[in-house]
């Protein structure tokens, strides 16, 4: 299987080539030729195997020069009992009802992310040996939240790579903060910027694209790759716990094998909710696909009416890993509607760059109101949910998981449809956003001053317990506290690759 690009689609790569470049030189991102097929019986047979037995026969469809023994020791390192306690992907199910939860937050960072983010830095290893590649891989991630943390505990003392994350200052929540500029290892780097996730997620592409600066890398033994979810080796391992959330659906009597699955996804930059769109195209029973937004809901009017319009009031929120106006991963998803037409798949995206807006015409916008159903809530709406969860089916979810069931409850509203069996994708632990979840459980409850004192007292509010690498971060030192305005960032990536030293 090849790979292409979706703004030249002469452009082919391999697997290993595409996972060790991330984008493209000019800026396209690299999607399979070709999408493998599940049937029936195919799915009978993932429905009786383990999360990493799921992921070793899915990843194989994609990575054709990988030995099966190589991606069995790849997902296994991936998802051991020791990073996930109790299981990649448990589907927590709500008792006499057609609604589950996917909790993907139980790995090493208490995010969605690490479930990519534990299993890439095996794939980018492979694939430089593969690929003859000799050279330092260094890592650039702009993160809204999660995917900075789980770069850096993924890729933490990896050989042969340095990672180097982005955030926007104010723009993340404090335990997110902390969590990065916490982290451990010898060949991370964390740095705020002054601005947004788009500003930091711009700069980042720029950076990519820059000849110089990637002149500069290449003389010095390195090359740049990314953990976003504009490199592949990011995206694949996403398309498997859709499979394994219907495949345990069925083995929890939600549904039976050939059934239709809702799901929800709460999202920002559209990789998660478009992992869904391969899954379903693969053929797994997938029915509607609901895509929340929070109040910065340029996904909900794109999917409505066909036009993407980013000139809009950026909003911070309690659920800030959806605060992004530019939704990086569209770019593939309009490469595979248009059968593969990189020419207009980059018109848009050159339209995008230019003027902040495109519009991709009646027949397109017909398709996406066909294949999803978006929606939006505000913060108000946000912490609302987040109560009722907890009052009516005592469960806490963080202020993301609540944007999904809130739309959710639109979608139902809106179709009637509450029959179908529907997955609810469950993003973070709320203990990553106590101060927003205590306020929404308890909102008449004094809350503590300290970060870490509120972690305590929504244990208690709750009866439930934080996961062990949110409670031990009190412990940690703060190693990063530096902050850059975004022109400054090309001039820190070189000085945090160890190619410039520091200015006085």
């Amino acid at each position: 299987m090849q790979y292409k690009c979706t703004r030249n689609k002469a452009e082919s790569l391999s697997a290993a080539q595409a996972i060790v470049q991330g984008i493209s030189a000019d800026g396209g991102l690299f999607v399979p030729e070709s999408l493998p097929a599940y049937t029936a019986d195919d799915l009978k047979v993932l429905s009786k195997s383990s999360y990493t037995e799921r992921a070793a026969r899915i990843l194989a469809d994609f990575l054709p020069e990988f030995s099966a023994e190589e991606i069995r020791e790849c997902v296994e390192s991936a998802y051991s009992e020791q990073k996930f306690p109790g299981g990649a992907a448990p589907l927590h199910r709500i008792p006499e009802s057609n609604e589950a939860f996917l909790e993907l937050w139980h790995g090493p960072t208490c995010a969605f992310k690490d479930m990519a983010l534990q299993l890439l830095p095996h794939l980018l290893t492979r694939s430089l040996k593969k690929t003859n590649c000799d050279k330092t891989a260094v890592i650039l991630v702009a993160t809204s939240g999660d995917t900075g943390k789980a770069a850096l505990e993924g890729f933490r003392d990896v050989p042969g790579t340095k990672i180097l994350v982005f955030y926007p200052d104010k723009g993340v929540s404090a335990m997110q903060q902390r969590q990065m500029n916490t982290q451990e290892g010898e060949n991370v780097a964390v740095c705020a910027i002054e601005g947004n996730f788009d500003d930091a997620q711009t700069g980042v592409k720029r950076i990519f694209t820059n000849p110089e600066i990637r002149k500069e890398l290449d003389e010095n033994g390195m090359l740049f790759s990314s953990a976003n979810s504009i490199n592949w080796g990011r995206l694949l391992p996403q398309i498997v716990y859709y499979f394994s959330a219907y495949c345990d659906a069925a083995e929890q009597g939600m549904l039976e094998l050939g059934q239709p699955l809702n799901v929800v996804v709460p999202t920002g930059n559209f990789g998660n909710i478009l992992a869904a769109y391969y899954a379903k195209k693969m053929g797994l029973p997938i029915g509607k696909l609901i895509c929340a937004s929070n109040s910065n809901n340029v996904l909900t009017e794109f999917l409505s009416t066909g036009v993407y319009d980013r000139n809009r009031k950026f909003y911070t929120t309690i659920s800030p890993s959806m605060d992004i106006l530019v939704s990086s991963n569209l770019e593939r998803l309009l490469f595979d509607l248009t059968g593969g037409d990189s020419e207009r798949v980059s018109g848009w995206m050159k339209e995008l760059g230019t003027t902040g807006k495109y519009e991709v015409g009646a027949e397109l916008a017909a398709t996406l109101k066909d294949l999803f159903f978006p929606g939006f809530c505000d913060d108000a709406q946000t912490k609302q949910t987040i109560h009722e969860m907890f009052q009516s089916k005592n469960y806490v979810c963080d202020p993301h998981t609540a944007v999904a069931e809130a739309v959710y409850e639109q979608y139902v509203k809106a179709t009637g449809d509450e029959k179908t069996p529907t997955v609810i994708v469950s993003t973070a632990s709320p203990y990553k956003f106590a101060d927003s979840v205590l306020e929404a459980v308890a909102p008449d409850e004094k809350q503590e001053a300290d970060d870490f004192a509120k972690i305590g007292q929504l244990s208690v509010l709750t009866g439930t317990t934080a996961p062990a690498p949110i409670a031990q971060l009190q412990e940690k030192t703060v190693r990063f506290q530096n902050c850059c305005e975004v022109a400054q960032m090309p001039q820190v990536v070189l000085q945090m690759a160890g190619l410039e030293a520091p200015k006085a």
